[in-house]
């Protein structure tokens, strides 16, 4: 069975923004399964456009940020 968007259903989007990058925490449901976190990083060119990026590492900044997010996802799943 191939991926169908139509069956992914968002419970909860929030980004954090830092100065070249921002953070999307998710909680998704697909074909109302159980729902699953998602966290993501998008990186800003020199253009001010966004693409999508591994996630990797986290510097402290970044989790101080995103944790507290974090949680409010968990109480959404």
């Amino acid at each position: 069975m191939a991926f169908d968007k139509n069956l992914d259903k968002e419970l909860f989007h929030e980004e954090v923004e830092f100065e070249t990058t921002k953070i999307t925490v998710g909680v998704f449901a697909y074909n109302n399964g159980i729902p699953k976190l998602q966290v993501s990083r998008e990186n800003r060119s020199s253009e001010g456009d966004y693409s999508f990026n591994k996630l990797g590492r986290m510097t402290k900044e970044e989790a101080e940020a995103v944790i507290p997010v974090m949680k409010k996802a968990l109480e959404k799943m």
